[in-house]
């Protein structure tokens, strides 16, 4: 899994945000954080944790425009790290975790 920090529009309710790429479910990911006065983190976002949920870095960035300027070649930086793990094969935690996953989703719908 990878995991950038990004920098936060001016005047933002965020105290941060967060983008990657998470290969066992084959999705990008974005999250975004306001810190609470108590010291707790609030999550004023939180997608891409479903399998195959955010295809492209484009789509997840635009998730983020609320609150976070795009760096500059950070779709590119993660559209690689992408590809860097298209030959990776999913362990044996991995493949129960999916399972799991599936069985979870058939129940719920």
């Amino acid at each position: 899994m990878s995991r950038h920090t990004l920098p936060l529009k001016p005047g933002s309710d965020a105290t941060e945000a967060f983008i990657g790429w998470d290969r066992p479910l084959q999705t990008f990911w974005v999250q975004v954080l306001r810190r609470t006065d108590d010291g707790e983190d609030d999550i004023l976002l939180w997608e891409g944790a479903d399998y195959a949920e955010i295809k492209t870095p484009a789509e997840a960035l635009r998730l983020l425009e609320p609150w976070c300027d795009t760096p500059d070649g950070i779709a590119a930086t993660l559209q690689i790290e992408r590809m860097k793990t298209l030959a990776n094969r999913d362990g044996p935690a991995q493949r129960q975790g999916k399972d799991f996953l599936r069985r979870l989703k058939r129940r719920q719908d």
